[in-house]
């Protein structure tokens, strides 16, 4: 995701959050909790926190003033990932931000109540992280990374390329629950382009 485009992602949903304009009046300082996937020194993920901040700024709130970011960064490490969501939720963040489907699930294990806005994930109605995109429920709202009906043209694209193509092994890792959703337009998709598509299954050694 570009950079432009997380800003305007963010300014969206910072519009939204229990953070509103009654908070500017109260005076009280506001604590919001982010969830990195990334590595504290990754530049993609730098960059990602950087625009948020920007994007809060934007929206008149200060990190240091009338608000406080506590950062975490799992670095891809799905105990890392656990234990920095309860760490988080100990602070009493009014609201966090959670960046990828591997930092939303753990969060909703651990709280029902604190609001969750994410970004970053594939497909959050077939995570089981929202009932719907149009009416969430619950206490997480946020934005897919792209809309995965798309994953079936992936099919079209390659037998366009290759019509000699019967048999098509899709790479995956089972355990992301965001996948189900791409995996099934996949499966969808196959028949009406007569291909055979095989789960080859992976994952993290972490």
């Amino acid at each position: 995701m570009k950079r432009r485009e997380f800003i305007t992602l963010l300014g969206s949903s910072a519009v939204a959050w229990p953070l509103a304009a009654r908070a500017q009046q109260d005076g009280r300082v506001r604590r919001v909790g982010v969830l990195m996937t990334t590595a504290t020194d990754d530049p993609e993920g730098q960059a990602r926190l950087a625009a948020f901040l920007q994007g809060l700024q934007q929206l008149g709130w200060i990190d240091g003033r009338n608000a406080r970011i506590d950062a975490r960064w799992a670095a891809g490490n799905s105990d890392y990932t656990r234990k920095y969501a309860a760490e988080l939720l100990t602070l009493a963040p009014d609201v966090v931000l959670a960046a990828g489907s591997q930092s939303v699930g753990p969060l909703l294990q651990a709280t029902r109540t604190v609001p969750i806005v994410f970004v970053h994930v594939p497909d959050p109605v077939g995570a089981g992280f929202v009932a719907s995109l149009a009416r969430p429920g619950g206490n997480a709202t946020g934005f897919n990374l792209f809309e995965y009906a798309t994953s079936g043209k992936w099919l079209e694209l390659l037998k366009e390329v290759a019509p000699g193509v019967t048999r098509v092994a899709v790479i995956r890792d089972s355990a992301i629950t965001g996948g189900i959703g791409q995996w099934a337009s996949i499966q969808s998709m196959a028949p009406s382009v007569s291909v055979e598509v095989i789960p080859v299954n992976m994952h993290d050694a972490a």
